[in-house]
C-alpha cells in the first residue's frame, strides 16, 4: 500500500478543485454573469464540503482522536490543515468578487447598491418594502433568562444586534438575535426607474441592517452583525434504529428533521463584526477561533446564484445548449424496435436526455410490456420518469424501484416519490442496508412472440433530467442478452435474498469490480513487462481508493502509460521521480460538469472501454452497489475513446495539470498549437 508520502490529503484535493472552480470567475472569456455563477458555485462546494467533510473529521477527531488517515495525519492535524486553506480561499473568493466580478457588472449597468450608496427614492421604496414584506415576517428573540438562545438551523442568515434601553416590560437586555426566515429573497431587485434603467440589487443583510432598530421600539440599536451557522449534515442510520419490520423510510423520516440541528461545524460572520460578539457566539456554539470565517461582504453567497436569471442579459451568459436529439430515435413510432436492432450510446448533454424518459414513458403505455425496473438515486421534484413509473404501476404492469433513500441532500425528495409509487402499486425497496444504490440502471421486460424480450439502459448520470443538462454522462440503450439478463440478476439480488450472482458482462460493486479494476492493471503491467505497448485511460470525478492508487504505481514503475482526468479530488501524487513518472492527471473545469465515469485499458491493442457509475473511491467500491458496463460495439467504444477521453487529453482551454505536490498548473495552448476545448468541441460537432 502507498505510504502516507505518496497519498495527497482528499480535503486538500477537494479544495485545489474548488480554486480551479474559482479560476472561472477570473476568466474574461466567460461570460459577466457565469463568472458571478462560478463564485456562488465555490460557496456551494465549500457548504457540502463543511457539512460533510469538515463534520467527519470533527466526529473523527472527537470519537477517535489517534487516528492516522492514509495522508499520514490525525483528524486534529488535518482540520488545522485544511481549515487554513479553506480560509485563504475564501479570503480569495471574496476579493474576486468585490474587486473584479461586482465591479465589472456595474460597469455593464448592473448594480448592487450598499446602504450608504442609496438615493432618496431609493431609501424610500426599500423602506416600504421592509414594512411590507419583511416587518410582519421578522420575530426578535431578546437574549434574558425567560428567552434562550433560539435553535437556529443550519445555514440560514441570522443577526446577532447589541441593544440599549429598557422595553415596554422595564426588562434590560443588552442582546437579541433576529433569524432571516428561509422563504425571504436574499437579494432583492429594485424597480429600474430607481436605478436609471438599469438592473439594480440591495442584499436582504443590508436592508435588515438600515432597518432593524424598527423590530426595537424605544431602545437604541447599538450594533447589527451578521452570522451564518453550517452544521454537521452527514444523515446516518445504526443498527439498532430499527429492526427487519421497521420501514427505512420511516426512520428516514424521523432523521431528517434532526439535520437542520445537527453540531456546530462553522461560524461565518461579516469581517467587521467586533471580537467580543465572535466570541459571544463561539461559545454559545461550542466552536473555537479554527472554526470562525470571516467574510467580506454577505455570509452567504449561495443566494446570489438567483441574479443571473433575474437579468434579462444574455450577452452576459453562456448560449443556451440547444440537445441534439440522436437520429436513430427520429422519425420512429417505438424506440425498442431500434433497440432490438442495435445498441444504441448517449452522450449528455449533447445529445437530449429525452429518449430515456421516452424509453420508460413508452414502457408504461406498452400493452405487450409486463414489468419495469428501475434504480432511482436523484430524479428531481418533478421527474417524468417517475410520473411513467406511476403511470405504469396504475396500469398494473409490474413495477420495481429501487429508491436510495440515503442519496445525500435528496433524502426529502426521494421519500416523497418512494411514498407515492408505494401508493400506487410499485414494489418499492430501498437497496440494501449499509450499502447505497448507486447503480443507474433500468430494465423494461415485453412479451414478444411469446417469449419475454428485455430492454436495458445503464449510465453514468442520475436519472435526473435536470442535471442531465449540464453534467456530461454516458449511457447505453441495449437489448444484448447476457447485458439484460446481468442486469435483471442485479436487480433480483437488490429486492431479494441470496448469494452474488455471476455475471457475464457487468462488473459490480462490492463483489467484482474492484478486482476487475486490479486485474486490468495488472494486466497492462504484463504487457509492459513483456515489451509490449500497455496504457490506461481513467476519467471520474474522484481517486481517492488507496489499493488502486498503488496498482498504478507499480504500473507507471513497470512502463505502462497512464492518463488520469479526474474532475475533483485526486490523492494519486503524479510525475514524482521513482513513483509516478509514467502518470499524468488533469482536470477538466468549464461550463458543464465533467460527470462520466469512463475506463479504457489498451490490453495489447483489443482496447477494453467500460462506462460506469463508480468513481475510484473506497466508498464505490466497497460499500456501494455500483455497475461498470463494457461497449463492446466498435462504432461505440470509437465514439467514447474520441468524446470522452481523446479530447479531454488535448484540451488545451480548460484543463488543468496536477502536480506531484498536489497543486495545479492551466494548460494553455503553445504558439501555433492548434486550440482544442473538450467541451466546445462536442458542442460544435452535435450542433448544440
Amino acid at each position: 500500500m502507498p505510504t502516507s508520502s505518496q497519498i495527497f490529503c482528499r480535503e486538500s484535493s477537494l479544495l485545489a478543485f474548488n480554486r480551479r472552480v474559482l479560476a472561472q470567475a477570473e476568466d474574461v472569456n466567460v461570460p459577466l454573469l457565469e463568472r458571478l455563477r462560478f463564485v456562488c458555485i465555490v460557496s456551494s462546494n465549500l457548504d457540502e464540503f463543511f457539512e460533510v467533510r469538515m463534520a467527519y473529521l470533527k466526529r473523527e477527531g472527537r470519537n477517535n482522536p489517534s487516528t492516522v488517515f492514509d495522508s499520514g495525519r490525525t483528524p486534529a492535524e488535518t482540520i488545522t490543515q485544511v481549515a487554513a486553506e479553506a480560509r485563504d480561499l475564501i479570503q480569495q473568493q471574496y476579493e474576486i468578487l468585490n474587486q473584479k466580478v461586482l465591479p465589472e457588472l456595474a460597469d455593464t449597468g448592473i448594480h448592487f447598491y450598499r446602504r450608504h450608496n442609496w438615493t432618496p427614492q431609493q431609501h424610500e421604496w426599500i423602506e416600504n418594502y421592509f414594512n411590507r414584506e419583511l416587518l410582519p415576517l421578522l420575530t426578535p428573540i431578546g437574549l434574558d433568562a425567560s428567552h434562550p438562545f433560539p435553535r437556529l438551523l443550519n445555514k440560514s442568515l441570522n443577526f446577532v444586534v447589541e441593544l440599549d434601553g429598557k422595553d415596554a416590560f422595564g426588562r434590560e437586555s443588552s442582546m437579541a438575535i433576529v433569524q432571516a426566515p428561509r422563504i425571504l429573497p436574499r437579494v432583492v431587485k429594485l424597480p429600474e426607474e430607481l436605478c436609471g434603467g438599469a438592473d439594480g440589487f440591495v442584499f436582504l443583510s443590508s436592508i435588515l441592517h438600515e432597518y432593524v432598530y424598527k423590530l426595537f421600539r424605544g431602545m437604541k440599536v447599538k450594533s447589527c452583525h451578521q452570522f451564518r451557522l453550517t452544521r454537521d449534515s452527514d444523515l446516518t442510520v445504526e443498527d439498532d434504529e430499527f429492526n427487519n419490520l421497521t420501514n427505512l423510510r420511516t426512520v428516514i423520516q424521523s432523521e431528517l428533521h434532526d439535520r437542520d440541528f445537527g453540531v456546530a461545524v462553522r461560524l461565518e460572520v461579516a469581517d467587521n463584526c467586533p471580537n467580543e460578539i465572535t466570541q459571544f457566539l463561539l461559545a454559545r456554539f461550542d466552536l473555537t477561533e479554527n472554526e470562525l470565517y470571516r467574510v467580506n461582504g454577505p455570509v452567504n453567497l449561495v443566494r446570489l446564484m438567483a441574479v443571473p436569471d433575474m437579468v434579462e442579459r444574455p450577452e452576459l451568459k453562456f448560449p443556451s445548449v440547444k440537445q441534439n436529439y440522436p437520429t436513430e430515435f427520429r422519425k420512429v413510432d417505438s424506440l425498442l424496435n431500434v433497440i432490438r436492432q442495435k445498441d444504441v450510446l448517449l452522450h449528455h448533454p449533447y445529445q437530449s436526455f429525452e429518449p430515456v424518459v421516452r424509453f420508460i414513458q413508452e414502457a408504461a403505455h406498452d400493452p405487450d410490456v409486463v414489468a419495469i425496473k428501475m434504480t432511482i438515486y436523484r430524479t428531481g421534484t418533478h421527474s417524468e420518469l417517475a410520473q411513467a413509473l406511476l403511470i405504469a404501476a396504475q396500469a398494473g404492469k409490474l413495477v420495481t424501484v429501487v429508491v436510495e433513500l440515503m442519496a445525500r441532500f435528496d433524502e426529502a425528495n426521494n421519500v416523497k416519490w418512494a411514498r407515492r409509487l408505494e401508493e400506487a402499486g410499485a414494489h418499492v425497496v430501498y437497496g440494501v442496508f449499509g450499502y447505497k444504490v448507486h447503480a443507474k440502471m433500468a430494465l423494461v421486460i415485453r412479451r414478444e412472440e411469446g417469449s419475454l424480450k428485455m430492454y436495458a439502459h445503464l449510465g453514468t448520470g442520475n436519472y435526473h433530467q435536470g442535471t442531465s443538462r449540464i453534467y456530461t454522462d454516458f449511457g447505453l440503450l441495449t437489448a444484448q442478452r447476457d447485458i439484460t439478463r446481468d442486469v435483471n440478476n442485479l436487480f433480483m439480488e437488490i429486492t431479494g435474498l441470496g448469494q452474488a450472482n455471476k455475471l457475464k458482462k457487468l462488473h459490480q460493486s462490492p463483489f467484482t469490480l474492484h478486482k476487475m479494476l486490479l486485474n486490468k492493471i495488472d494486466r497492462e503491467i504484463a504487457h509492459a513487462q513483456a515489451g509490449k505497448p500497455a496504457k490506461i485511460i481513467a476519467k471520474m470525478n474522484s481517486l481517492v481508493e488507496p489499493s488502486l492508487i498503488d496498482a498504478l504505481y507499480r504500473a507507471s514503475a513497470a512502463g505502462v502509460q497512464i492518463d488520469l482526468i479526474v474532475r475533483g479530488m485526486c490523492a494519486l501524487r503524479p510525475q514524482v521521480a521513482g513513483l509516478s513518472e509514467n502518470i499524468r492527471v488533469r482536470s477538466i473545469i468549464g461550463r458543464l460538469l465533467e460527470h462520466s465515469r469512463v475506463y479504457y485499458f489498451y490490453h495489447d491493442g483489443a482496447e477494453e472501454v467500460y462506462i460506469s457509475s463508480a468513481d475510484w473511491m473506497g466508498r464505490n467500491c466497497f460499500r456501494r452497489i455500483e455497475v461498470a458496463t463494457p461497449i463492446e460495439d466498435m462504432a461505440l467504444k470509437k465514439r467514447v475513446i474520441e468524446e470522452s477521453l481523446q479530447l479531454a487529453l488535448a484540451d488545451n482551454v480548460k484543463a488543468w495539470e496536477m502536480h506531484g505536490d498536489g497543486s495545479y498548473t492551466r494548460i494553455h495552448a503553445a504558439d501555433g498549437e492548434t486550440v482544442v476545448s473538450l467541451q466546445d468541441s462536442l458542442l460544435q460537432k452535435y450542433d448544440c
